[in-house]
């Protein structure tokens, strides 16, 4: 299963997402059985317009066997969290917001 997750992105890209894959709700996009050929040219084209016509955020994930947690992420843009390897394993972070009251 591949996932791609965006925010803030142009039109084309989320027209050209929608033409490969099945948007389950606003700006996420799964394919089930995306071989990984399609999976790195969907990234190629996405990530050339990202640059080009700019936006928040893209995230992929997909299985992955070979990684100790299965999982791949790619990001591009600024993700509502921080992603980070930890001896294998993908973490979120969130900033830690403190209120003055």
């Amino acid at each position: 299963m591949t996932v791609v997750v965006t925010r803030d992105v142009a039109p084309r890209i989320r027209g050209f997402l929608a033409s490969c894959m099945i948007e389950i709700a606003p700006g996420v996009y799964t394919s089930p059985r995306l071989s990984t050929a399609v999976r790195e040219r969907v990234w190629t084209v996405i990530a050339e317009w990202f640059e080009e016509l700019g936006g928040r955020c893209i995230v992929m994930t997909w299985q992955d066997p070979r990684t100790p947690s299965g999982q791949m992420v790619r990001v591009m843009g600024e993700p509502p969290v921080e992603l980070i390897d930890h001896d294998g394993v993908v973490l979120s972070r969130r900033a830690s917001t403190l209120h003055d009251e």
